[in-house]
């Protein structure tokens, strides 16, 4: 800032009393502080299942995804859709922040907060790349903001086994034909007809049972199905 802009503002401050200016700046970052701290306790908090009056026009068109949507991204990367108040790490300044901005705009209070993010971060019955969304009504969401890295895209397909027992049956059958592959059946298949057939069958029977066993052993769910679980072994 140029120095006798700075002197102009400094000798403009002088018309008012200092102690008015301090008091005024203090009532500012006092109701700052209170906004900041009633949208933390909202996002922590229970929220009954209201509807946030938002004004449409102000809405951005790629922020608005209905619960249909959400639930195909949580089943493909394996995440859960759940209440904010269930998420354990903190909330960052600028999601506080992108909230002020929209009760701003719309001259609303928001409520009812629901994250996306992986099983780990939410505290279940029994930091990752969180989103957080609010209802706007009809089985519709609006995404207020999303932090920490992008969620890697070969999540979607590391964890593509575990979306439904479709799924998952289709890698047990390619697991059982690779390791099919790698036996050597060249003496066994002049003995016995179709013992490839054969070899594969028995493998891939074991193979299913085993990863069955120990998918649900450990207390785990298919996505399809645990994509809004409060629960962490349902």
């Amino acid at each position: 800032m140029c120095a006798h802009l700075k002197k102009e503002l400094l000798t403009a401050r002088k018309q008012v009393p200092q102690e008015k200016v301090l008091s005024e700046v203090a009532a500012i970052l006092a109701e700052h502080e209170q906004r900041r701290l009633a949208i933390l306790e909202t996002l922590h908090g229970g929220n009954s299942d209201v509807v946030n009056a938002l004004d449409f026009d102000l809405l951005e068109s790629d922020r608005i995804f209905s619960l249909d949507n959400i639930k195909k991204v949580c089943i493909d990367y394996r995440l859960r859709f759940l209440e904010s108040g269930r998420f354990k790490n903190g909330f960052p300044e600028e999601a506080l922040a992108e909230i002020r901005k929209l009760e701003n705009q719309h001259g609303t209070r928001l409520a009812h907060f629901k994250i996306m993010a992986p099983t780990k971060a939410f505290k279940l019955d029994n930091y990752d790349d969180p989103l957080l969304f609010v209802p706007i009504g009809n089985h519709y969401f609006y995404l207020v903001h999303q932090w920490g890295n992008d969620i890697n895209p070969w999540r979607k397909w590391k964890v593509l086994p575990f979306r439904n027992l479709g799924w998952f049956t289709v890698f047990c059958v390619l697991l059982s034909l690779a390791l099919t592959w790698m036996i050597p059946l060249n003496q066994l298949g002049k003995q016995v007809h179709m013992a490839s057939v054969i070899v594969f069958l028995f493998l891939f029977k074991s193979v299913f049972a085993v990863a069955m066993y120990g998918f649900f052993m450990r207390g785990r769910s298919f996505s399809s199905s645990m994509w809004n679980s409060r629960f962490y072994n349902q």
